[in-house]
């Protein structure tokens, strides 16, 4: 039989090249492998997007047709919606009792995201939801409830898989050895930068690209993009390591171009203006294929709509009969 993988995404807005390179690449390999189960975790989005439930709603049908658009198959994949399935509700319940609210608050993946949310949790975080702090119980919940074995991740999210493993561990300790403890399945682009040269492309953070950008805001993105500094005069050589321009054209550009633009780059051969049009257009034709793709589920949102709730059904099964098997370890299986 496969082994079964569980990954989800927050619907809070359009997938961008982050999560492309970061994980998508690794999910249309992980397709034909595995039992794919693949959440649009509406409930996580919801912790810190509880005040614009209509902006969650309507982001569950936009990442889906991103995914669709980028090759994933759901004759392969199952998609399905979180909130359809209440026994990952039921179940985060459970592992409440199994974790303190001190391991939460040193959760470094919490820990960062309540730092970048300073305007909804307050500077210190003292304004931290019981919802927001206890995500990762709830992420636990997701990946045992389909009995998943691995769980495509990138680097950040590390630290919410290892506090999965620890809830399984406590739960099998206690009602027996019910729970496998899931191991992570690292992309080999763990994590994209942003066009400022932050570490991480994030849609909080308004350095990203789009796999639904049109040429011109990608023309308005690029040519604000990061470069070389030291660099004043066109003719001036620059360091492209330190360069988001360069970066980005080793994400979408074959290899022979790549080692072009570097050495052009090292000699003070190239300006900053040709190389971000250069890179504007082979951006604008590595998109094309997916938005076209995108297209067609834009013109049939039946389709999505029959996908999510196909995929939803059978997640639910799963989902009803691990869950019977823990309620009866728990001697709750009235």
């Amino acid at each position: 039989m496969k082994k079964t993988i569980l990954t989800g995404l927050r619907p809070t807005g359009n997938l961008h090249l982050g999560h492309y390179f970061g994980a998508c690449q690794n999910y249309l390999k992980m397709q034909d492998q595995y039992e794919f189960y693949l959440e649009i975790a509406d409930v996580q989005a919801l912790t810190d997007n509880f005040q614009h439930p209509e902006k969650v709603r309507l982001n569950v049908f936009e990442i889906t047709k991103d995914l669709l658009a980028i090759g994933l198959d759901p004759a392969k994949v199952n998609f399905f919606i979180q909130s359809k399935i209440p026994e990952i509700a039921e179940l985060t319940i459970f592992y409440s009792n199994l974790v303190t609210v001190s391991r939460l608050e040193r959760n470094p993946t919490v820990k960062s995201e309540i730092g970048q949310k300073k305007e909804l949790f307050g500077a210190n975080g003292e304004s931290i939801t019981y919802g927001f702090l206890g995500y990762p119980v709830s992420q636990a919940a997701d990946i045992t409830v389909f009995d998943g074995e691995l769980v495509p991740v990138g680097d950040d999210q590390l630290p919410l898989l290892e506090q999965c493993r620890e809830i399984v561990r406590k739960f099998n300790s206690i009602y027996g050895k019910i729970l496998k403890e899931p191991q992570q399945v690292l992309s080999s682009t763990t994590r994209v930068k942003g066009l400022d040269g932050n570490e991480k492309m994030g849609k909080s953070l308004g350095n990203a690209i789009y796999l639904v950008d049109d040429l011109d805001t990608i023309q308005k993105k690029v040519m604000n993009a990061v470069t070389d500094p030291k660099k004043i005069k066109k003719d001036d050589p620059a360091d492209p390591s330190i360069c988001m321009v360069f970066y980005y054209h080793q994400l979408v550009n074959s290899k022979d171009t790549v080692s072009k633009v570097c050495t052009e780059c090292k000699k003070g051969k190239r300006g900053c203006v040709q190389c971000k049009k250069e890179l504007i257009e082979a951006m604008y034709q590595f998109l094309q294929p997916i938005q076209q793709r995108r297209r067609y589920y834009e013109e049939h949102e039946e389709v999505v709509l029959d996908i999510l709730e196909q995929g939803s059904k059978k997640a639910k099964k799963k989902a009803t009969q691990q869950m019977k098997k823990i309620k009866q370890a728990m001697k709750i299986d009235y």
